[in-house]
């Protein structure tokens, strides 16, 4: 078991592709693993990365050579899941986004990672019948990977968000891996108010064109709401 207290991914090199602001990126390096590369194609998710942790991600991983690409040990990839999601269209391998997981296929192929470190939603497992699923993990076990995955709940590891993603993990077919024993949720419940700044002088505002600041939502007095006082009254 990995022990986070002695920093036991010391030593360990990994890249983060389509890294958004820095999730895998946080947990790796926490044990002490060193990011060599990133790559990003959203100019605000890559403005906030290198603001956390002063690394510039590269763009369009699609337009990056894998020579270009430090040797690593771990390689990391939330890769776009649009094209999975059941709030979208679902054209998996149609949808030119559904094709990135062949820019990690590529990349694992020309630098043979240890370890690949997966992520997309919870629909994937099961989109078009599974079959997309079933190339993803073939796709891996011909580039020499032993290949494991499990859907997990964010909310039943005391996250307050109902976040169900699957998550993919490859071994490099050398290193014995019979099984791999994902976490086992706590179950611990958690709302907002539980991971809100204390303080809230210290809080960090990110300001985007694109997204609308909060306003606060004040009660409007309409006829509605007084009919409403009165039959409950």
């Amino acid at each position: 078991m990995i022990n986070i207290e002695n920093k036991s991914l010391k030593g360990f090199k990994f890249i983060d592709l389509f890294a958004g602001i820095g999730g895998f990126h946080y947990a790796l390096s926490s044990f002490g693993a060193e990011c060599v590369f990133a790559s990003e194609w959203d100019i605000h998710a890559a403005e906030t990365y290198d603001k956390n942790f002063n690394l510039k991600p590269q763009g369009d991983i699609t337009k990056i050579s894998a020579d270009e690409i430090p040797s690593h040990d771990i390689l990391c990839g939330g890769f776009p899941c649009q094209a999975f999601s059941i709030s979208g269209k679902q054209k998996g391998f149609e949808d030119t986004r559904g094709t990135l997981f062949f820019d990690i296929a590529r990349i694992a192929e020309q630098h043979k990672p240890k370890v690949l470190f997966l992520e997309n939603v919870k629909n994937l497992s099961q989109h078009d019948e599974g079959k997309t699923l079933k190339i993803i993990l073939k796709t891996l076990e011909n580039l020499n990977y032993t290949v494991f995955f499990k859907v997990l709940n964010a909310s039943k590891f005391g996250l307050p968000q109902n976040r169900e993603r699957v998550y993919i993990v490859a071994f490099r077919q050398d290193i014995e891996s019979k099984k791999i024993n994902f976490p086992v949720p706590p179950n611990t419940s958690s709302c907002l108010l539980d991971i809100l700044e204390k303080n809230p002088k210290n809080a960090k505002v990110i300001r985007r064109d694109d997204i609308e600041m909060y306003k606060e939502y004040i009660p409007q007095k309409t006829i509605f709401n007084e009919m409403t006082l009165l039959n409950a009254a």
